[in-house]
């Protein structure tokens, strides 16, 4: 079984690399708005704000320590909330390039894919018929024969320049079962320390699909390997969204929405902030006579430095 849970810890994914600015226009892109949905989406309930980059003059995804830098002082002055940065980074960047922000900043936690995996979007074409920006349909399509690379060796120089170069912990993402055992074998090797964040992730094509028996499988084979060590999160991709993150704090999880993992509301019906889906989901928590982890809380639980011990 998962660690006793105190509180569900809310993490909102504010902008991610996925979706494109033709998609959704309140996707935030600038860092006036990535900061302020951030701050908003702190103020609606997300105890844990995970935050990737844009070039503000197209949207596209950016590894730029300094566009970064530009929001996260910010983020940091008007809230409490912990901030979690991208080690995954976006469609064909480096691992250098991933690593570039999440050095210089030295935040409380970084995400950290447990694995090297198809990371399929071009479906999105079928149902696009123009964009804004021609680097959106090319990042699309590009997908089809694109491969994530997070080979054991680019996790254990993760583990080691992040974790104890900077005291950093870490967001596991497992988007499939096998992600669950590479992250047991580095809990064998001592290179990984609980209590675990496992963020299980559901309804990327390439990963494991959307459905309940996974949830449920996937939260057996967890708590095998990870016993009371870890903390149990849950997210999924577009339009199962809201019922999977229901489903996994009714199984004593912890949940993650936002504008990374979906732009929609309800059904037909785009978020128009981040803090939308948070205040959404707090909702459905509280009425579910649960209660939702402050900052502080969430610290305590997974064992987070500080936000004083940052560099922003």
């Amino acid at each position: 079984m998962p660690a006793p849970r105190e509180k569900v810890i809310i993490t909102c994914a504010v902008t991610g690399s996925i979706h494109t600015p033709t998609m959704s226009p309140h996707l935030p892109l600038t860092a006036d708005e990535i900061a302020e949905q951030s701050i908003a989406a702190a103020e609606a309930g997300a105890s844990i704000l995970h935050l990737h980059a844009r070039d503000p003059e197209d949207g596209r995804p950016t590894p730029d320590p300094d566009a970064f830098m530009a929001f996260l002082p910010r983020i940091k002055q008007a809230s409490d909330a912990v901030v979690n940065i991208t080690t995954g980074g976006g469609h064909g960047m480096s691992l250098e390039e991933r690593l570039a922000a999440p050095l210089k900043a030295s935040p409380e936690m970084t995400s950290l894919n447990m694995g090297s995996m198809n990371f399929g979007l071009f479906p999105i074409l079928d149902k696009m018929d123009s964009f804004q920006h021609e680097w959106e349909r090319q990042h699309l399509e590009n997908s089809r024969d694109f491969i994530f690379r997070n080979t054991f060796k680019d996790i254990e120089y993760i583990l080691k320049e992040l974790g104890e170069g900077h005291g950093v912990r870490f967001e596991y993402e497992c988007y499939d079962v096998g992600h669950l055992y590479n992250l047991a074998h580095f809990l064998e090797r001592g290179l990984v320390k609980p209590p675990l964040f496992v963020q299980t992730i559901f309804g990327i094509l390439g990963g494991i699909g959307a459905d309940e028996e996974n949830l449920m499988h996937m939260k057996r084979i967890a708590d095998k390997l990870f016993g009371d060590d870890y903390q149990w999160s849950i997210l999924a991709a577009g339009r199962h969204q809201m019922s999977f993150v229901t489903m996994g704090a009714m199984l004593g999880g912890n949940i993650r929405v936002g504008l990374e993992d979906s732009l929609y509301i309800a059904k037909g019906e785009l978020a128009k902030s981040n803090a939308e889906q948070v205040a959404k989901v707090k909702r459905i928590v509280e009425d579910l006579s649960m209660d939702v982890a402050t900052p502080a809380e969430a610290r305590e639980m997974l064992a987070l430095k500080g936000g004083d011990m940052v560099n922003f």
